[in-house]
Parts: C-alpha cells; sequence; structure tokens
C-alpha cells in the first residue's frame, strides 16, 4: 500500500511539475520574442508533442519484464534528465535567442524554433515517467486493473491542474520565471534520487547527477543564465527600466514591457515626448482639435499606462485637467513612479489598477471625455476586447460632442490588414477616421506605428510639423487612397465574436525578426 502511495505521489508531482514548465515558458522567452497567440500556440504544442514522445517512450520502457527495481532505476533517469534539461533551458536560452536574432528569421519561426529547443526535451523526459509508474503500479494487482489505471490517470491530472495553478498563482509571482525553472529542476532531482537511492547503481546516478548539475551551474553563471532579465516580474509583465541618457543627451529613462520599449520619459521636462507617436498625437491634438479652446482643461481617458509619457505631459501642460488612466498592472504603476518620475499624488491623476473596458462600462451614466487614448498594444498583438465594434460604441458613448478617439496601431508598412479591419470597423460608428503617420517612418516596409484619429469631424490639414520636442513631421494618409487600399483587402469587421486579431498581423510578424 505504501508504494502504491509513493507512486501516485510520484505521478502527481512530476506532472504538476511539467504543467508549470509549460506556464512559466511563456513568461521565460517573453522579453526575447513577445507575447501572444503565436507564443502560447507554440509552446502549448512543442510541450505536449515533448509529454507524447515522453509517453510513448516511457511505454516502450514498461516492458512485461521490467520489475521495480528496473523500473525504478528508469524513473529516477528519466527524472534526473529532466533536471537537467530543465536547467539547461535557461542557458539555452540566452544562446538560441541570440543566434536567432543573428539570423533574422520571422516572428513566427523564431517562436517556434526558440520553444523548441527550451522546452521539448523537459516535456520529453517527465513524459518518460507516467507510464513506467502505471505498470509498477499495476504488478501484483491483477484484479484491480482498472481501478489503478484511473487513480494514476486522475493523479497524473490532478497534478496538472495544481503546477497549473501554483506557476500562475504563487511562484513566478513570488519567485519569478527563473527561479521557477531552478525549482522544479531540483524538484525533478530529489524526486529522481528518491527512486535512485535503493538501487546497486545509486552512487553512479548521485555522482552524474551532481557533476552534470554542478557543469551547468558553472555555466549558467558564467553567462548569467540564472539571473532574470527583469528588473521586476510581475503578474502580467517583464519589465525593465534602462538609462536613456546617453542616447537623448538630457536625464531619461526606458521602460520596456516584455520585448517592446513601452515609454521613454523625460526627468526635467514632462512635456517633452521622445516617442514619435505619442509626439504626434499630442502635436495633432493640441494644434488641431484643442486649438480653437482657450484656458482649455481636457478630461481624457487613457486605455493604458506604460511610462504614462502622454498623461504626466499633460499633467504639465494644461491647468487642471482631468485624466482617468486604466492601466492593468499595478507593478507598472510603481515603477513609473520609481523610475519614470510620474507623481501619482498630482490631484489631475485618478489611476484605476484594471481592465479599461471594465472601467469605462463602470463609469457613471453622462460621464464623457474629449479624448479616449487606446495605447494598450502589447509587443506583438493587442488585446482583441479592446478593438472590435461594440467596444468603439461604448468609446463613442462616453466622448463629447467634439471628442476624439485615439489609438496607436503597430503593423506591416506594407500590407497592414489589422489596421484596415479596425478602420473598416471604426467607420461603422464615427463620422470621420484617420491614419496619421511619421513621415520617417513612410515606405518602410517591416512594422511601423500608426496614429488613428476618430471623430465628428475631420482634422484640417494633411501634414503637420512639431512645434515644441524634437522636430519631426506627421503626414495624414490621403482618405481616397486609404479607402481603396481597404475595399481591395476586404478586412473582416471587428466584433466580440470575431476578432482575428493575430491572423491579420501575421503578415507583419512572418518579416519581422527578433
Amino acid at each position: 500500500m505504501l508504494r502504491q502511495f509513493f507512486f501516485g505521489v510520484a505521478i502527481f508531482i512530476s506532472s504538476g511539475c511539467g504543467l508549470i514548465i509549460e506556464i512559466v515558458a511563456g513568461r521565460i522567452i517573453a522579453p526575447y520574442v513577445g507575447m501572444s497567440l503565436y507564443t502560447w500556440t507554440a509552446i502549448i504544442a512543442v510541450v505536449l508533442a515533448g509529454l507524447s514522445a515522453g509517453h510513448w517512450y516511457g511505454g516502450q520502457l514498461a516492458g512485461c519484464n521490467v520489475d521495480a527495481e528496473k523500473g525504478g532505476r528508469r524513473v529516477a533517469i528519466a527524472l534526473g534528465l529532466a533536471s537537467i534539461s530543465s536547467l539547461a533551458s535557461l542557458i539555452l536560452l540566452r544562446i538560441v535567442a541570440s543566434q536567432l536574432k543573428s539570423l533574422e528569421f520571422g516572428a513566427i519561426t523564431s517562436i517556434i524554433l526558440l520553444t523548441l529547443s527550451l522546452f521539448f526535451l523537459p516535456s520529453f523526459f517527465v513524459g518518460i515517467v507516467s507510464p513506467i509508474l502505471t505498470k509498477l503500479a499495476l504488478d501484483g494487482n491483477q484484479n484491480r486493473q482498472g481501478a489503478i489505471i484511473g487513480r494514476m490517470f486522475a493523479l497524473g491530472a490532478l497534478g496538472s491542474i495544481a503546477g497549473t495553478l501554483s506557476a500562475g498563482y504563487l511562484f513566478i509571482s513570488w519567485i519569478g520565471s527563473t527561479g521557477t525553472i531552478v525549482t522544479v529542476a531540483i524538484i525533478y532531482a530529489l524526486l529522481g534520487l528518491c527512486f535512485a537511492i535503493n538501487d546497486s547503481l545509486r552512487g553512479l546516478f548521485l555522482f552524474s547527477l551532481i557533476s552534470l548539475i554542478g557543469g551547468l551551474v558553472f555555466w549558467g553563471q558564467r553567462i548569467n543564465a540564472f539571473h532574470s532579465p527583469c528588473d521586476l516580474e510581475s503578474d502580467y509583465f517583464c519589465i525593465r527600466v534602462a538609462d536613456y541618457s546617453h542616447e537623448s543627451g538630457r536625464p531619461s529613462s526606458l521602460l520596456a514591457l516584455d520585448h517592446l520599449v513601452h515609454s521613454i520619459n523625460d526627468r526635467d521636462n514632462p512635456s517633452f515626448l521622445y516617442s514619435p507617436y505619442i509626439h504626434g498625437i499630442d502635436e495633432i491634438m493640441k494644434n488641431q482639435y484643442f486649438k480653437e479652446t482657450r484656458n482649455f482643461s481636457p478630461r481624457a481617458f487613457f486605455i493604458g499606462g506604460g511610462g504614462y509619457s502622454l498623461p504626466r505631459a499633460w499633467a504639465n501642460d494644461y491647468m487642471s485637467p482631468e485624466l482617468i488612466v486604466a492601466e492593468i498592472d499595478p507593478e507598472v504603476t510603481k515603477i513609473a513612479k520609481k523610475s519614470m518620475w510620474l507623481n501619482i499624488d498630482s490631484s489631475s491623476m485618478q489611476i484605476f489598477h484594471r481592465d479599461a473596458r471594465a472601467l469605462l462600462q463602470s463609469l457613471p451614466t453622462g460621464k464623457t471625455f474629449d479624448f479616449i487614448f487606446g495605447d494598450a498594444f502589447h509587443d506583438i498583438s493587442i488585446p482583441p476586447h479592446l478593438v472590435t465594434r461594440e467596444f468603439h460604441q461604448q468609446v463613442l458613448k462616453r466622448l463629447s460632442s467634439k471628442g476624439v478617439y485615439t489609438i496607436n496601431v503597430v503593423d506591416s508598412g506594407v500590407k497592414p490588414l489589422f489596421l484596415f479591419s479596425l478602420i473598416k470597423t471604426l467607420n461603422k460608428d464615427f463620422s470621420s477616421v484617420e491614419v496619421w503617420i511619421d513621415q520617417s517612418q513612410k515606405n518602410i516596409p517591416d512594422r511601423i506605428t500608426y496614429i488613428v484619429f476618430s471623430s465628428n469631424e475631420p482634422s484640417s490639414v494633411s501634414n503637420l510639423r512639431s512645434l515644441r520636442g524634437p522636430n519631426r513631421y506627421w503626414i495624414k494618409w490621403p482618405a481616397q487612397n486609404l479607402s481603396h487600399r481597404i475595399l481591395k483587402a476586404s478586412p473582416p469587421i471587428l466584433t466580440d465574436d470575431f476578432s482575428p486579431v493575430d491572423r491579420l498581423m501575421s503578415n507583419s510578424l512572418q518579416k519581422y525578426s527578433f
């Protein structure tokens, strides 16, 4: 009975660790290839492929002639290799990611190759364990085969559930993704030692395990593989801050979320805007939509905070503005306050750490804004529920008669299908939809940042030069040409039921190199 209990515990723990690796995999690779539907698709496919191959091979190793000693030895070796390959993934991450970058593969190819090289083997080796343990549990219990098989399958599934929950709600938040991988490697090693402790070759197993892990630790320390690239790893992002003063010639900081540089802030002048699209929005709003109003104090709603560049600038530029920011991650706000000079004590700014759509819906009836800014692009994607027609209709209800809804879009410079789909959707409810770009990005085939303005009235100019800050020049996409391109592409209307953001952006991702 004690042996059956031990086998059940072992299959529960090993299955849980296998799913911990799957959950943490997305966070491990996010600083290198970003986070999107494509990363999770690759991770799930690779881990399942590894587990499937491991289950098949484990079944081959669990033959009729495999007794408790031989089976235990094979389980110990499989767990030892799972430990070594899990630890090695942190080293391979640095090596493979840099090689993929130098080879300039497209984003999707890079994601698949990186995921395959890191997570197939840990999944394969832990997959070997279940068939062998199930076979050992069945030995001598011929009359209870169905019950034992059912119990082992259930314990494996329960372990997977426990691993998923513990990774998502405990480990990553407490010890980070790198610490979680190291912890899983240690658990695999200890569990393997439990199976090897009574084996005649336990000395060889222990020596081999310590030698290989010791070699990996030495190698990993030399290339800094066991230190997280994040300054802070929150429940949502790998957050990094870098000094930008050398590049700008001014005291300034850069904020990166996962793989995307999100904001650059100036310490001494909040109104000095480094990002061309943020600068462009500021200039176009002030010189086209707000220009006729004196002593204007805008009421603005920001979808996404990040470094809070524009809210910080407007809090500085206007007398008593009303600024509401929906930033889902409280740790991002803390970093912005600590390292990006955000003054969260300003009476003009209210910050809510929740989903922007839910927040907008919860505001009092009749609450309207002069400006709503969608800045929720996360690396190579955007939350689909923030670009649908149903959401746009909610936005429209919250705009004043002369209010403007602005959204930044990162898409292909040649065939921006997501941009076309978004504009086609916005045209259903807004009288005027315009697309602006920084002239320096014109005719660039790779991904560029577009600025979309939706309102009741069009702007009065087709180009604009900056009046403050860096010398920049923005141009408006001619409406007739844009309409022709959209008609030719025939993109879908984005709805809550159908919003294929990642598919529409796949054209730019295929050509985008990390």
